[in-house]
């Protein structure tokens, strides 16, 4: 299926999105922070591959959801490669997606596979199915799916972790964006083709590169509402406020703008077109739309800037600020050494106190060094200390909507020891008790 047949009935479909939306749009957990800087890559570098290319299925949030996997015809698993996530439109399926219809290769992916093949810069590509063919999100059951392959195909295969990125048109534009609030440190950059927040937004208060385009004729999800999530980034980014320029009714062409003012990496761009109505494809010069458009050139444009050396400047790091003491975890004297224990002390916004949460569920400070349960220990006492991150289930931490933070391995609650809250108190493992001593706040 081209686009053209694949939208023709997209304006009833929409109709019952809205509708079925009224049921509430999920918000899901809280954001999770982000991937460490420059990255050697994920647990699955080094060791054969254990997914190939081809349908998967994968247990999530109680339900057995699946997922399309195209992974390079020459992957090296000592390389690690850049992750790319395409969602499906209303009504679509993740096979529109990764076969991309009657256009076939051309088309696949929203254009941005035959774009990776010809830069041979290594991309895995991701394309996930919907429930019922949407992403409704509800109790934010979507984006804990997308955390759920992360992990999966970031421990089967070599991947960046400071290289995810999403894209999306229409409903799976408007998953794209729950992910740009949900998880903004985990993706590096999202594009959202004509969207809009139908999937929820639980976060949505930190950058990330976004970029946004939609047209001028949408009939199904309205511009304004294309320029309302663009307008979240571009304060969350720290940009200058402007009225972007926009082609004028009936000219048939679209204009690309870059907003000036944003915080170092973290850019946005806007692209608003005349024309094709709700469409990924436009083509300049008439209504139609086919895969010599132009938006998934400037896509990938705005994906490949982002090189692995050049994360973004603090790495959307955190403060991990205990409740009852008002400080934060930290590493003392700034040491690098491992097994050094965390502390509290007071927050000075030092680089031994930020830390960043990735989605293989690490607590990394430095960009290199994983907060760790000390020689793998699951009893009461056991330290928290930094250590070399190597993936295993003792340097892994679930950061729960209650405050605490619970080691994967043990159970055990993140605790400041002896309820103490002055300067040098101990971090360690304990059992849950629910007191403040235990209690987290991530802060940015």
């Amino acid at each position: 299926m081209k686009r053209r047949s694949l939208f023709a009935p997209l304006v009833a479909a929409m109709a019952l999105v809205l509708a079925v939306l009224g049921l509430v749009p999920g918000t899901g957990s809280s954001a999770a922070a982000a991937p460490a800087g420059a990255s050697a890559g994920t647990g699955g570098c080094g060791s054969a591959p254990a997914l190939a290319s081809g349908t998967h299925t994968i247990s999530s949030s109680g339900q057995n959801r699946s997922y399309i996997l195209r992974v390079p015809a020459n992957y090296d698993q000592t390389r690690p490669y850049r992750l790319v996530f395409g969602f499906h439109w209303v009504g679509g399926t993740a096979n529109d997606v990764d076969s991309g219809g009657t256009d076939g290769y051309n088309w696949s992916y929203y254009g941005l596979r035959r774009l990776a093949d010809n830069d041979n810069n290594g991309t895995i590509f991701v394309a996930p199915q919907g429930i019922n063919n949407g992403w409704a999100n509800s109790n934010g059951q979507d984006v804990t799916f997308v955390d759920d392959m992360t992990r999966q195909l970031e421990a089967g295969l070599c991947v960046d972790p400071t290289q995810l990125f999403s894209t999306g048109f229409s409903y799976g534009g408007a998953m794209t964006y729950a992910l740009a609030c949900a998880r903004p440190t985990v993706f590096r950059a999202v594009a959202v083709y004509s969207g809009a927040n139908l999937s929820g937004c639980s976060g949505g208060t930190q950058p990330i590169a976004y970029m946004g385009l939609h047209g001028l004729r949408d009939n199904v999800l309205g511009i304004s509402g294309g320029r309302a999530l663009r307008d979240q980034f571009v304060r969350n980014n720290g940009c200058s406020p402007q009225n972007p320029p926009e082609p004028a009714y009936g000219s048939l062409t679209h204009i690309v703008t870059a907003y000036s003012g944003c915080k170092p990496g973290y850019p946005v761009v806007w692209a608003a077109f005349d024309g094709a109505g709700h469409d990924p494809g436009p083509i300049d010069g008439c209504t139609c739309d086919g895969w010599h458009t132009w938006t998934s050139g400037e896509v990938w444009k705005f994906f490949s800037q982002f090189g692995s050396t050049t994360p973004p400047p603090g790495g959307g790091s955190q403060e991990i600020v205990g409740q009852a003491s008002g400080r934060c975890v930290d590493i003392g004297n700034s040491s690098t050494t491992n097994g050094t224990q965390a502390q509290l002390w007071d927050c000075h916004g030092g680089t031994n106190q930020r830390w960043t949460y990735t989605a293989g569920k690490q607590l990394v400070v430095y960009g290199n060094k994983c907060l760790d349960a000390s020689a793998k220990g699951t009893s009461n006492g056991t330290a928290a200390v930094i250590w070399d991150c190597n993936g295993q289930t003792n340097q892994q931490w679930n950061v729960n909507s209650d405050g605490t933070i619970t080691g994967v391995q043990s159970g055990l609650c993140l605790d400041a020891s002896g309820t103490g809250t002055a300067n040098a108190t101990k971090i360690q493992l304990w059992a849950c008790s629910g007191a403040g001593n235990q209690q987290w706040s991530l802060r940015s």
